[in-house]
């Protein structure tokens, strides 16, 4: 990661948003909704001690301890850190600290699953990709889970352009896109503004078999559902939620669709 790219990676998460973002909207809402049920498919029962590197505020982490897991939190952010100690208070045993997710301060096979749902698509290098995958495989104990997040190669399109016409505002927004789509870097249109590298479904399997981890499974998290344009109805009501999540899960694994959605998950297994 260049030294530019983590300044604009930082000035991102600076303006506080993903504090309340997996609630505070619908489409936040779907993807954390759909991301759990993903997660525990595979996770190991309570209790279990659980790596969740790249864990921003602690979501996720507060929803694991809440379960009865052990959680070791670590985040590049000082401010996620920050944002989860103040969460904390009677939430169970959870472990923060400010670490890169390609040097984790974790020893080899000393937790039992690993949630890696950020770090990959903000490191825009392949081999920075894989060596936090191999970080990942290394903490977790043979046969463990790694769930690792992606987003999608055309996400930014079918988002910005398709669902929010930002082409209107941003002009210059349709020619970055095509170089996007092919190179898979994005940068932010505006100061501040969100970047990251974006994925297609084969390469993030290929990155994860490069990490020496087996891909047990791939699948879209939201799906079709996020272009809705009263989804925020939908996930209020409790028969308009569930024939979205009937959906998402229809097509899930479905070669043409996977990549349809804005988030990836793959589940990678530490070989026993």
């Amino acid at each position: 990661m260049s030294s530019s790219e983590r300044s604009d990676i930082e000035a991102y998460y600076a303006q506080g948003d993903e504090l309340g973002r997996l609630v505070a909207g619908a489409i936040g809402a779907l993807e954390f909704e759909r991301s759990k049920e993903i997660i525990l498919r595979r996770l190991p029962p309570a209790p279990a001690v659980v790596a969740d590197i790249g864990g921003g505020p602690g979501r996720y982490a507060l929803w694991l301890a809440e379960l009865g897991y052990e959680v070791e939190h670590r985040d590049l952010m000082p401010l996620h850190v920050e944002q989860l100690l103040a969460s904390l208070d009677g939430a169970g045993p959870v472990r923060t600290g400010i670490r890169d997710a390609r040097d984790l301060d974790l020893g080899d096979a000393s937790v039992d699953s690993v949630l890696l749902l950020g770090p990959v698509y903000h490191l825009k290098r392949r081999a920075d990709r894989v060596l936090a995958l191999r970080e990942a495989g290394r903490v977790v104990r043979p046969g463990g889970p790694v769930f690792v997040a992606a987003i999608s190669r055309w996400a930014p399109r079918l988002d910005a352009v398709l669902r929010h016409r930002l082409d209107l505002s941003y002009p210059q927004l349709v020619p970055e896109l095509f170089e996007l789509e092919r190179t898979g870097r994005g940068k932010p249109v505006l100061p501040g503004g969100f970047t990251a590298y974006f994925h297609r479904p084969g390469q993030l399997r290929q990155e994860v078999r490069a990490a020496g981890l087996e891909v047990a499974d791939l699948v879209s998290v939201e799906g079709a559902a996020f272009l809705l344009g009263d989804l925020a109805d939908r996930m209020a009501d409790p028969d308009g939620k569930q024939v979205v999540l009937e959906a998402a899960r229809a097509i899930e694994r479905v070669p043409e669709l996977v990549g349809l959605g804005p988030h990836l998950i793959a589940t990678a297994i530490r070989r026993a």
